[in-house]
């Protein structure tokens, strides 16, 4: 079960294929506590290494691995209102207190820095 918590607090994001009929991400993981994930390394971090590649993947790592660039690209779209709060809370969380994993991220899923400079205009912490 902590597998699927690790997922969503990472990858709500992108959580899982599109369900062609609604064009939207399943919601099978939308009741996940993403504030037992964003507070505990020790749940994040392996899902973390999983999208870098950096680590091996559980099945829920790379169903998320697979659906990250979309999401991202596209401001979760496809993802429910759910998973874009949670998106949001969790981008938040890596943007102000893990610059260093959110870095990586960054520079694999949009080197460009195309569709990442919304996420920290928006979510960003005001200093001061």
């Amino acid at each position: 079960m902590k597998t699927a918590t690790v997922l969503c607090a990472f990858a709500i994001v992108a959580l899982a294929a599109a369900r062609p009929d609604a064009g939207k991400y399943t919601d099978r993981y939308d009741n996940v506590n993403l504030d037992e994930v964003i507070g505990n390394k020790r749940l994040l971090v392996p899902y973390i290494n999983c999208v870098l590649e950096k680590g091996r993947c559980s099945p829920d790592g790379k169903e998320l691995k697979s659906h990250i660039k979309e999401a991202l690209e596209t401001y979760c779209a496809k993802c429910t209102d759910v998973q874009r709060s949670g998106t949001r809370r969790v981008i938040g969380h890596l943007i102000n207190h893990e610059p260093g994993y959110w870095a990586q991220l960054t520079n694999k899923y949009d080197p460009a820095r195309k569709y990442v400079v919304r996420y920290e205009n928006e979510l960003r912490q005001t200093q001061g």
